[in-house]
């Protein structure tokens, strides 16, 4: 038998990949389906409709086919400049990850300490952005929930904080 074999249901204990219930598993034994079909815009209009609940919003959700990871590239790449400066707030090790990433794309970052048990402090950024006179941040990046420590960002707090600096 093999050692490294233990029999049962086995429990991942961290924020991802996740487990996958049974009933999942199983309906994934069903043939696919045309993704040019009738049949699979219905069932993405569905979705898309049905999402906006979750997430208690009558505003269009974007899905992003990718980690999180490819959803800050992209957020980057497709928004900043090189060498533009942007506002990056330390909440754990996933925001550190993310400005690693920014400067090896060339953005210019300042990264805005805060306590990991607390998440982005939105007083801070209001008081950051203020002094900024001549506009020289071009974005505010956050993350909304640090897996790393367990803290979320109040999101409407940090974006009120932006709106009104």
């Amino acid at each position: 038998m093999n050692k490294n074999y233990m029999p049962g249901k086995h429990f991942l204990q961290l924020p991802g990949p996740s487990n996958v219930p049974d009933r999942i598993l199983r309906a994934m034994d069903y043939p696919t389906i045309d993704h040019r079909g009738p049949e699979f815009s219905n069932l993405a209009n569905d979705c898309l409709e049905g999402i906006k609940t979750i997430f208690k919003t009558k505003s269009n959700v974007i899905i992003y086919p990718a980690s999180g990871t490819g959803a800050w590239e992209a957020a980057l790449v497709n928004t900043i400049r090189e060498n533009d400066l942007v506002l990056m707030v330390e909440t754990g090790h996933f925001a550190s990850l993310w400005n690693k990433m920014a400067l090896r794309l060339g953005i210019k970052t300042e990264f805005l300490e805060t306590d990991w048990q607390r998440g982005a402090v939105p007083e801070k950024i209001y008081e950051r952005l203020k002094k900024d006179t001549e506009k020289q941040i071009k974005a505010v990046c956050v993350v909304h929930n640090e897996t790393s420590t367990g803290c979320t960002s109040r999101i409407e707090e940090v974006r009120n904080a932006i709106e009104f600096s």
